[in-house]
């Protein structure tokens, strides 16, 4: 176990000195919790991630190692890693090499040893904030210049990061059993399992690079237009909120997940906010309104929708009856958006849950529905 000194330093000046994990170095993002106990790997190459310095509650991470099956995406996309205690061994037979291992070939420089319930606690108090992460060389830098760093740093709000995140080619993966369409994903930052799952309903998936045009969406016919997860502001991301609009027009069906959830939103004509310290984790209650169903959900959002909780709602962008179908039961947010008189649903959360509970497993049941009622409806 490694004994050089790290220190995590936040943007109010609050400073925790424990030890260096993973690569040296310094690192800069905003800091964050996640809540689970476990699905560290998944977390890590959640592309969500991208510009966050992630700490982890359960106070031991690391037992039963890494390997190449649950990886999210290619690489790792944390800013930043804590944890309390790095497991010393690794113990799982799926295992092929250890998290420490990971993040020095990632080049994520960590932090372990601090008190991570306090730094939680703190931030629950305070915000969401900037960080900053110093071992090596950069741990002895003065703590005053280490926090000018810290403060020079990009703040998450009014941050487009999709183009970061986003595959540069637009490529396809073939449904995995009958086949009943045909499902454009924007690529705002999508994990491997969505995909997986949308192909395991019937669907060819064409992911398409955030940069897509409308043009681009609807010369491929699709059977409908999925907006996946994804880091950053969606204030920013107006061009994805008008292609969305065009093709809702365009009578194309629609499912969002996480960030599209929030693009629904802004297309339907709600705005969106900046949650105090977000909702991140494989543990959070949802209430499915529809149902009357608790589902337990994985989550990694810093931004929801604004929208009147109770009631039909009529979109101020003009696409008729909309409703709130899912809310959070920790703080009420906004967690999910069906449209009555058009063909949209979309959730705030992680149905494909990798990590996580499968609770919320149904919703690509229920896009997959969705698209064969209306082939019935037009076949008739």
């Amino acid at each position: 176990m490694a004994t050089e000194p790290a220190v995590f330093v936040l943007e109010d000046g609050n400073r925790y000195v424990g030890r260096a994990y993973g690569a040296r170095g310094r690192t800069f993002g905003e800091a964050v919790f996640a809540t689970g106990m476990t699905g560290y790997q998944e977390t890590l190459t959640d592309p969500s991630y991208a510009g966050q310095i992630v700490m982890m509650t359960a106070p031991h991470i690391g037992n039963t190692g890494t390997n190449d099956e649950d990886l999210e995406s290619s690489r790792i996309w944390v800013s930043g890693y804590v944890v309390r205690d790095p497991s010393r061994i690794v113990s799982n037979f799926r295992a092929t090499r250890s998290l420490d291992d990971d993040l020095v070939r990632g080049d994520v420089v960590g932090i372990s040893g601090i008190d991570t319930r306090a730094v939680t606690r703190h931030i629950r108090s305070s915000g969401a904030m900037r960080a900053g992460i110093f071992s090596g060389a950069d741990f002895e830098l003065a703590p005053d210049a280490q926090l000018e760093l810290v403060r020079a740093g990009a703040e998450m709000t009014g941050l487009n990061l999709s183009s970061t995140v986003s595959t540069a080619e637009r490529y396809t993966v073939p449904a995995t059993t009958e086949r009943i369409g045909s499902v454009v994903v924007l690529d705002l930052g999508v994990k491997k399992s969505t995909l997986n799952y949308l192909a395991a309903r019937g669907f060819d998936v064409e992911v398409l690079p955030e940069s897509a045009s409308t043009d681009e969406v609807l010369a491929l016919s699709p059977s409908a237009l999925f907006y996946s997860n994804g880091p950053g502001d969606p204030e920013a991301s107006e061009g994805h909120v008008a292609v969305l609009q065009d093709v809702l027009r365009a009578g194309v069906p629609y499912f969002g997940i996480c960030f599209g959830n929030q693009l629904l939103g802004r297309a339907l004509g709600f705005g969106t906010y900046k949650l105090p310290f977000g909702h991140r984790g494989i543990n959070q209650p949802v209430l499915d309104r529809t149902t009357g169903r608790v589902e337990i959900t994985s989550q990694n959002h810093g931004f929801a929708v604004d929208a009147p909780r109770e009631g039909v709602l009529e979109s101020p962008a003009g696409f008729g009856r909309v409703e709130v179908s899912h809310v959070s039961l920790n703080d009420d947010v906004v967690e999910g958006i069906r449209c009555l008189d058009i063909n949209a649903f979309s959730v705030q959360y992680h149905p494909e849950a990798a990590a996580g509970p499968h609770d919320s497993m149904y919703l690509f049941d229920r896009f997959r529905d969705m698209v064969l009622d209306i082939q019935k409806d037009e076949n008739q």
